[in-house]
Formats: structure tokens, sequence, C-alpha cells
């Protein structure tokens, strides 16, 4: 008889007071553009910073399959860039449940003359790509689906067509459609150029900024008119060195912290000067009453009088997550609009972060693009499911600074992106007389 693994959970106790400051791990969504492009681009490229988690690990070992040389360090990873050709003309590329990896090496690979099979995890399988494909087929790819259409696993392969010079993509169901689009057109544009034009309403605008930004680093000429790209024809070429910065949806959880738990938290190596969207997470902390600080590459929160906000969050989903959080201890209902994309995120995050913040009592609405909390007098004790999501996980720990233990089922699922994220938070607790913490609005 098959008897099931009992799950790890790890118990989170009530947190009175934090303070301290933490140094944030490399942004995901910056490593893995950083080693994607490093791999396209002539030369070798220095890494610093670079994040140490599933997702970018996923990333580097489907490079390595593919025949790019990446040596990786103390701190340090170098890539030997293949000048767009992929040395490997045939690879079986499991990419987990990594969207940074799946979309971009996707369009990548498109056009490059070889057959390559592209999977993942359970989840993985169930993430759209459909408008990718359908975008990289208009152009002359060859991809087909080998189980349910518009989802992976994905089979790419040779294709001796044209490639267009126009192609239409939409913008409305995740921005990495755009962003891995946008990173393989200078390799596959025509002559004159590739014209990507975006239908309907782009979300997480804020990444496709990052996506143009890294791509100028590594010699790109991209002209943007509102929703209209015009992608010059041209190899990358590496920088020689590329900083990753920190990562500021991570920076959201400790900045929530010293907001709800007095403070001051500081969080290093992102700041006013960062081109990371999630940054504004620190304008919205604010604006719900928390007192926040910025240098060029610090933020520091401390505890302020929390009042309910409406919220537009198309630009900042991941952080909307903490602020999800942080509307437990505001006085009123806060509304949180524009996270759709939630839904096709490690989970269906709008379900599931209502399931869980009702566990701590909390009275949560939601629809298709939004969600309602209003918080309790007192926060509940709870066991939290993670859902295999690594910023379920990080959020919900944070309500133990609501006075009470919250456990976390699967804790281990932020190594995705923060494989040290509890041991961090553990280290910011300052042991102090008890105070009651789970009544909203205190300061």
């Amino acid at each position: 008889m098959d008897h099931e693994t009992p799950q790890k959970v790890l118990t989170v106790g009530p947190i009175v007071r934090a303070g301290g400051q933490v140094k944030l791990p490399g942004s995901k969504s910056i490593s893995n553009r950083a080693l994607l492009l490093a791999a396209l681009s002539q030369g070798r490229t220095e890494l610093t910073g670079v994040l140490e988690a599933d997702d970018t690990r996923v990333m580097v070992e489907a490079l390595r399959a593919l025949g790019v040389q990446v040596e990786s360090g103390r701190d340090r990873t170098v890539v030997s860039g293949c000048e767009g050709r992929f040395p490997q003309r045939r690879a079986d590329l499991f990419l987990g449940n990594a969207g940074t990896a799946m979309r971009p090496l996707a369009a990548v690979l498109a056009f490059k003359g070889g057959a390559y099979r592209l999977d993942g995890a359970p989840r993985m399988r169930e993430r759209p790509i459909g408008d990718l494909v359908d975008s990289l087929n208009a152009l002359g790819a060859k991809i087909r689906y080998e189980g349910q259409p518009g989802f992976p696993p994905l089979r790419i392969e040779p294709t001796g067509a044209a490639i267009g010079e126009r192609v239409a993509i939409r913008g409305d169901v995740s921005s990495q459609f755009l962003s891995a689009l946008l990173m393989a057109a200078p390799l596959i544009a025509p002559q004159q150029g590739l014209h990507i034009e975006v239908e309907g309403e782009l979300i997480s605008e804020p990444y496709v900024q990052m996506t143009l930004a890294l791509m100028a680093r590594f010699g790109a000429q991209v002209d943007q008119q509102e929703r209209h790209f015009h992608v010059t024809a041209a190899p990358y070429h590496s920088p020689g060195h590329f900083a990753v910065e920190g990562d500021a949806s991570s920076a959201s959880y400790f900045l929530a912290l010293g907001a709800l738990a007095g403070g001051p938290v500081r969080v290093l190596g992102v700041g006013s000067a960062s081109i990371q969207g999630d940054v504004a997470f620190a304008a919205l902390l604010r604006q719900m009453g928390a007192q926040v600080e910025l240098g060029p590459d610090w933020i520091e929160a401390r505890s302020g009088p929390l009042t309910a906000v409406t919220a537009d969050c198309t630009a900042v989903p991941d952080a909307a997550m903490t602020a999800a959080i942080v509307a437990l201890f505001a006085r009123g209902t806060t509304h949180l609009n524009g996270i759709g994309s939630w839904r096709v995120k490690e989970t269906d995050r709008i379900a599931a972060v209502g399931t869980e913040l009702r566990k701590l009592g909390a009275v949560v609405d939601s629809g298709a693009d939004w969600i309602s909390i209003e918080g309790p007098a007192r926060l509940r004790e709870a066991w939290i499911d993670t859902y295999d999501d690594h910023r379920i996980a990080m959020c919900f720990a944070l309500a133990a600074c609501g006075g009470v233990p919250v456990h976390v089922r699967d804790p281990d699922c932020v190594a995705k992106t923060f494989p040290r994220y509890f041991v961090e938070l553990e280290r910011l607790r300052i042991v102090a007389r008890p105070s009651p913490l789970g009544e909203r609005g205190r300061g």
C-alpha cells in the first residue's frame, strides 16, 4: 500500500517587532534575460549578482544543453556568447515552472533551424503560450503543440520560410510574450527591420521597459511609439560586464515587514535608480500609511497608521500580492485592480490568495481582475497552503506580524526565487516584550 509523504510545514511564530537590513538576491527577471542575451551575443559577458534559484538554474541548464559555455562561480557567471547560433541543433529542454525561461527560449529557438522540444512542470503545462506561438508561426516559424493546444510542451521544427516584416501580438495575457518576441527580433528581423504591434491592453508594461533597457545594454536598437515597436536587424554585442540588480519583487516582503512590525527595515540592491517596475510598491506602501524612504540602491520602511486604498496594480502584479497582506492590517477595505495576470501565474493567484486570506479572518471578494480585502479586528492562527507558489509562501509568512503563528505548508517552494527567504525573515526578528499587534490601523 502506498503512503503519502507527510507535507513539510514551517511555523512562523508571532513577529512582535522587526528591524535591520537585508541584501536582496538578484532579480529573477533581469537574471534570466541577461543570461539569454549574453548567450546570444558576440563575445564573453561577466555577470555579477545573478540570482541563484530554481528559475535561473533551469535557464543555465538549458543554455548549456544548447551548447553555450556558462561558467558559474562565487557571485560571478561568465557566458561565452554563440553569436546568435546555438551549437546544438537538437535539444529536449525541461524548464520547470519558469515563464522567464519558457517564453523567451521558445521565441529565440523558433528560427534557429534546429529541432527542439520545450517542456516544464505540470503547472507550466497549464500556463498559456498560444499568443506567442501564434505570432511566431505568423512570422514563418513551425511550432506545434504536443498536448493541449495553446500550452506546452512545444515542438519546434526547422523552417525555411522567409521572415515577415510585421507581426501582431496580444498584450493582455502576459507581458512575457512581447518581451520574448522583442529579444528574438534583432536576430530574426529582415534587413528593413521587424515591426511589432501590440493588440489590446499591455499589462505589466514596466517589465517590457526592463526588457528594452537590457536589450540596449547588449547593443539592440528598438524604436517604440506607444504600442508599436520597430526592431533593427543587428547582432547582439557583449557589454563585457553586467551587474544584476537586487529583486524588487522580493524587496516588497521586507518593506512590508518594516511597515507591519515597527522597522526600520532597509533593503539593499534596489532603489530609485532601478529599472524594475516593482519599486513602485514603495509608493503604494507609503500611500497606505507606512513611512518609506528611498536612495539610489536602497529602500527603507517603518510602521505608520495603515489605511485601505484603491490601487491599479496593472504595472506591478507581483508586488500587489504583498499589498494584499498589508491590507489585513489597514483600516477599511482595500481594492486591488488590474491583477488579471494573477490567474495564469504559478497558480490561480486570485483564487488562492482569497482562500488563504479568509483562513486568517479577512472578508474577501474578487472578480476576473480584482480583489478586495477587509482585515479582521484580530487575525486567526492559520495553516497556509502554498500551491507550489513561492510568492504565496513569502507573502503569507508576513501575517505572523498579526500576533499569531502562521503555519506555511511546503515552505521549500521559495527555492524558485529566494531559497534563503525564511532565514532572512527570522534574522530580522527583534525579540521584545509581546504587544497586541493584531489590530488594524496600528502605528
